[in-house]
């Protein structure tokens, strides 16, 4: 069974765990619109913070971080499973993000996860925003 969500208006984490848990229990997960999503917090902080993950693998000769909103995504997935185990790489295996919606999934209505989408602050920037300002060239 494939799950597909549209990620605008979703807030990061909230987002990520709810996908965590889906993947692991063995459903795909498609999300779309992963520039759209949201995360809280300060926008200069939340710039701050990734651009300090960024730089340390240029220091250091690794780890290398994503730019792309949807890399981001997926990578912010990824540390909520087992990554190093089997089932967490199968898991992984399953989740499938893009930047905005491919040709073959425009005439599908994705669902949306309300309990994501719950926003109790006005400062929050989104995946876009903050992929812009790491360089990113995919918009």
């Amino acid at each position: 069974m494939v799950t597909i969500i549209d990620g605008r208006d979703h807030i990061l984490g909230r987002l990520s765990s709810v996908v965590a848990k889906k993947i692991l229990e063995g459903e795909e997960v498609v999300i779309l619109n992963a520039r759209d999503v949201l995360v809280t917090g300060d926008k200069y902080r939340t710039f701050a913070d990734y651009k300090q993950i960024d730089d340390l693998g240029k220091i250091r000769k690794g780890p290398y971080n994503p730019r792309r909103a949807d890399l981001i995504m997926k990578r912010t997935v990824r540390g909520m499973i087992p990554f190093k185990q089997p089932k967490g790489r199968d898991a992984y295996r399953r989740l499938k993000v893009f930047v905005g919606v491919p040709k073959e999934m425009e005439g599908i209505k994705p669902e949306r996860i309300e309990d994501a989408m719950i926003l109790n602050t006005s400062r929050y920037t989104t995946l876009g925003e903050v992929a812009k300002f790491l360089g990113s060239n995919v918009r």
